[in-house]
Protein backbone atom coordinates (compact mmCIF):
# COMPACT_ATOMS: atom_id res chain seq x y z
CA UNK A 1 0.00 0.00 0.00
CA UNK A 2 1.31 3.31 -1.17
CA UNK A 3 1.07 6.75 1.65
CA UNK A 4 0.89 9.97 1.53
CA UNK A 5 0.93 12.46 4.41
CA UNK A 6 0.05 15.67 4.92
CA UNK A 7 0.55 18.03 8.17
CA UNK A 8 -0.59 21.08 9.53
CA UNK A 9 -2.25 22.34 12.77
CA UNK A 10 -5.08 23.68 14.57
CA UNK A 11 -5.16 25.81 17.74
CA UNK A 12 -8.37 25.00 19.69
CA UNK A 13 -10.48 25.53 23.23
CA UNK A 14 -13.02 23.25 25.07
CA UNK A 15 -13.63 21.59 28.27
CA UNK A 16 -14.86 18.27 28.83
CA UNK A 17 -17.91 16.99 31.00
CA UNK A 18 -17.01 13.94 33.51
CA UNK A 19 -14.54 13.57 35.92
CA UNK A 20 -12.42 11.16 34.31
CA UNK A 21 -11.26 14.49 33.16
CA UNK A 22 -10.03 15.80 35.69
CA UNK A 23 -8.64 19.76 34.95
CA UNK A 24 -9.38 19.10 31.99
CA UNK A 25 -12.89 19.81 32.47
CA UNK A 26 -11.97 23.46 32.87
CA UNK A 27 -11.66 25.59 29.51
CA UNK A 28 -8.45 25.16 28.48
CA UNK A 29 -6.69 25.71 24.93
CA UNK A 30 -4.98 22.80 23.00
CA UNK A 31 -2.51 22.46 19.68
CA UNK A 32 -2.85 19.86 17.64
CA UNK A 33 -0.64 18.81 14.93
CA UNK A 34 -2.65 16.94 12.30
CA UNK A 35 -1.29 14.20 9.73
CA UNK A 36 -3.38 13.17 7.34
CA UNK A 37 -2.68 9.94 5.65
CA UNK A 38 -4.15 9.47 1.86
CA UNK A 39 -3.41 5.59 0.80
CA UNK A 40 -4.10 3.37 -2.45
CA UNK A 41 -2.44 0.33 -3.50
CA UNK A 42 -1.24 1.53 -6.51
CA UNK A 43 0.38 4.41 -7.69
CA UNK A 44 -0.67 6.96 -10.54
CA UNK A 45 0.30 6.93 -13.85
CA UNK A 46 2.80 10.15 -13.14
CA UNK A 47 3.75 7.75 -10.07
CA UNK A 48 1.73 9.58 -7.39
CA UNK A 49 -0.63 8.57 -4.34
CA UNK A 50 -2.48 12.46 -5.27
CA UNK A 51 -0.89 15.42 -5.84
CA UNK A 52 0.67 16.60 -2.57
CA UNK A 53 -0.42 20.70 -3.18
CA UNK A 54 -4.47 19.34 -3.57
CA UNK A 55 -3.88 17.18 -0.10
CA UNK A 56 -2.20 20.06 1.46
CA UNK A 57 -4.75 22.50 0.40
CA UNK A 58 -7.42 20.12 1.83
CA UNK A 59 -6.64 19.29 5.05
CA UNK A 60 -5.99 23.11 5.46
CA UNK A 61 -9.35 23.88 4.17
CA UNK A 62 -10.81 21.03 6.30
CA UNK A 63 -9.37 22.57 9.67
CA UNK A 64 -10.29 26.04 8.91
CA UNK A 65 -13.65 25.81 10.55
CA UNK A 66 -11.92 24.77 13.73
CA UNK A 67 -9.11 26.92 14.01
CA UNK A 68 -9.35 29.31 16.66
CA UNK A 69 -12.32 28.32 17.47
CA UNK A 70 -13.86 27.22 20.67
CA UNK A 71 -15.21 24.17 20.28
CA UNK A 72 -17.63 23.89 22.98
CA UNK A 73 -19.85 27.00 21.27
CA UNK A 74 -19.49 25.20 17.78
CA UNK A 75 -23.16 23.76 17.20
CA UNK A 76 -22.13 20.82 15.52
CA UNK A 77 -19.92 19.47 19.01
CA UNK A 78 -23.43 20.07 21.43
CA UNK A 79 -23.30 17.71 23.97
CA UNK A 80 -19.91 16.34 22.68
CA UNK A 81 -16.85 15.54 24.54
CA UNK A 82 -14.08 16.90 21.84
CA UNK A 83 -11.36 14.32 22.51
CA UNK A 84 -8.31 14.21 20.25
CA UNK A 85 -10.02 10.63 19.70
CA UNK A 86 -13.42 11.95 18.66
CA UNK A 87 -11.81 14.97 16.52
CA UNK A 88 -9.60 12.54 14.44
CA UNK A 89 -12.47 10.58 13.37
CA UNK A 90 -14.38 14.49 12.93
CA UNK A 91 -11.63 15.13 10.48
CA UNK A 92 -11.49 11.96 8.94
CA UNK A 93 -15.52 12.41 8.37
CA UNK A 94 -14.99 16.04 6.44
CA UNK A 95 -11.93 15.05 4.47
CA UNK A 96 -13.71 11.28 3.15
CA UNK A 97 -17.00 13.53 2.11
CA UNK A 98 -14.67 16.21 0.25
CA UNK A 99 -12.91 13.60 -1.36
CA UNK A 100 -16.14 11.79 -2.21
CA UNK A 101 -16.68 15.60 -3.68
CA UNK A 102 -13.53 15.50 -6.14
CA UNK A 103 -11.53 17.57 -4.02
CA UNK A 104 -8.67 15.19 -4.66
CA UNK A 105 -9.22 14.96 -8.61
CA UNK A 106 -9.01 11.63 -10.61
CA UNK A 107 -6.29 10.72 -8.37
CA UNK A 108 -8.35 10.74 -5.55
CA UNK A 109 -10.69 7.98 -7.06
CA UNK A 110 -8.14 5.89 -6.44
CA UNK A 111 -7.48 6.29 -2.98
CA UNK A 112 -8.62 3.15 -0.36
CA UNK A 113 -8.07 4.40 3.05
CA UNK A 114 -7.33 7.39 5.57
CA UNK A 115 -5.62 7.73 8.50
CA UNK A 116 -6.29 10.93 10.16
CA UNK A 117 -3.76 11.82 13.39
CA UNK A 118 -4.05 14.22 15.82
CA UNK A 119 -0.80 14.98 18.21
CA UNK A 120 -1.66 16.45 21.07
CA UNK A 121 2.37 16.98 22.32
CA UNK A 122 5.11 14.39 21.76
CA UNK A 123 3.61 12.13 24.71
CA UNK A 124 0.13 11.81 23.86
CA UNK A 125 -1.72 11.45 20.78
CA UNK A 126 -4.87 9.58 18.74
CA UNK A 127 -6.08 8.95 15.56
CA UNK A 128 -8.76 7.19 13.13
CA UNK A 129 -8.43 5.42 10.36
CA UNK A 130 -10.78 3.96 7.86
CA UNK A 131 -11.95 3.03 3.98
CA UNK A 132 -12.74 5.96 1.57
CA UNK A 133 -15.54 3.56 -0.32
Amino acid sequence: MYSLTVRDHIMVAHSFVGEVFGPAQALHGATFVVDAEFRRPALSPDGLVVDIGLAARLLKEVLGPLNYRNLDEEPDFRGRNTTTEFLAGEIHRRLKARIAAGALGDDGKALVSLKVGLKESHVAWASFEGPLT
